[in-house]
């Protein structure tokens, strides 16, 4: 995933984490507005929460969040 969309992310899951706590779950949909302009972006996103994460439908924002930073553009 590139940077921008990995900023994204994590700029969505501390908006919905400062709104509904740390138990708060969002599927990777919640990255995308309903309108499907960037599947490409969404394929990306979509490969790596299932294929290469293996993640439930529904996940904790800060389960994401950590996931997120540990990729490469944040090291």
């Amino acid at each position: 995933m590139d940077k921008t969309i990995c900023e994204r992310i994590i700029a969505i899951c501390d908006a919905k984490i400062a709104k509904k706590g740390d138990v708060v779950g969002l599927s990777f949909y919640a990255f995308f507005e309903n309108k499907n302009n960037n599947p490409e972006t969404l394929f990306k996103v979509a490969k790596w929460w299932i294929k290469e994460e293996k993640l439930d439908h529904f996940e904790k924002a800060i389960k994401i969040k950590k996931l997120v930073k540990e990729l490469d553009q944040f090291n």
